[in-house]
């Protein structure tokens, strides 16, 4: 199912993303911890791809197998990617009846420069949008990119990403939800009219923190910083901790209208399960 379809339904639900192994002998272990994710039935599972574009096998590995027990999103970047292999990469996601994809630049080489192919996310949308007809996502930074002068800037970019043929938006990861709402209107003030899901990141163990600001230079509520500076010294209480300050993110978004959200459980299978079973009355399901 193209996951606009499902991104048209009323009911709530939760979908999940998951990462392939970096090497061959993780891959069993990876794959265990994946499968168990699907078992929970998510609305999809969103498989990412390796740094630097040296991940795609992996990805299109464990897409595979997800592939029989839920829908899946297959992610794409631009870097390490050119016409030739990204001309074999769709062919080998219709082969397995994937038509899902998330179309990004992917992060830099520590060395520097840009994809010289494909330069920015917009231009492989086009590219993918041009080879056939599958269903295309792109990420947005409620928070502005990183490398964004702004967020007016930012916002034009994501309009060429929809212009290009992106016909969903996934969040990076944030931590107050009112910095979305805010981001959710500015997006609508500029034209930008896709559906965007938002994803949330249950930060379940301390030293998680300085990373996920790396990453997506995310905002930390005195809420949010109280809890790890309280729980962030016993790895159990953190825990458990991260997993209720995400639900209660999700319960917040599902309240403000948010019928769909996205996790970030990094292949945490007892993660995501809890996180369920928190939303299962409002889920109307049992996990």
């Amino acid at each position: 199912m193209r996951l606009t379809e499902r991104l048209k339904e009323e009911k709530l639900s939760v979908s999940f993303e998951v990462f392939p192994p970096k090497t061959d002998t993780s891959f069993e272990n990876v794959l265990a911890a994946t499968e168990k994710i699907a078992e929970l039935k998510p609305s999809f599972l969103s498989v990412t791809y390796g740094a630097g574009g040296k991940g795609s096998r992996y990805t299109l590995e464990i897409a595979r197998k997800l592939r029989e027990k839920a829908e899946v999103l297959a992610h794409l970047t631009c870097v390490g990617t050119d016409r030739e292999s990204l001309a074999r990469y769709l062919q080998d996601l219709r082969k397995s009846r994937i038509e899902n994809v998330m179309a990004l630049r992917g992060d830099l080489p520590e060395e520097g420069g840009t994809p010289e192919v494909f330069p920015h996310a917009a231009d492989l949308i086009r590219e993918i949008r041009k080879a056939g007809d599958f269903c295309i996502g792109a990420a947005c930074y409620p928070e502005v990119h990183p490398e964004s002068p702004s967020q007016a800037e930012d916002i034009a970019r994501l309009r060429e990403k929809t212009e290009a043929g992106a016909e969903f938006l996934t969040t990076q990861m944030f931590f107050d939800n009112n910095l979305l709402y805010n981001f959710l209107y500015k997006l609508r003030e500029a034209g930008v009219t896709v559906p965007v899901l938002p994803g949330v990141m249950p930060i379940t163990a301390a030293n998680q923190v300085e990373r996920a600001v790396k990453l997506s230079g995310s905002f930390m509520p005195r809420r949010f910083v109280s809890l790890v500076d309280r729980f962030g010294g016993s790895p159990e209480a953190m825990k458990r901790a991260g997993i209720i300050y995400a639900t209660d993110q999700i319960v917040d978004l599902f309240a403000n209208g948010i019928r769909h959200v996205h996790v970030y459980t990094m292949n945490k299978p007892d993660v995501a399960e809890a996180i369920l079973r928190n939303l299962e009355p409002m889920l109307g399901q049992r996990f």
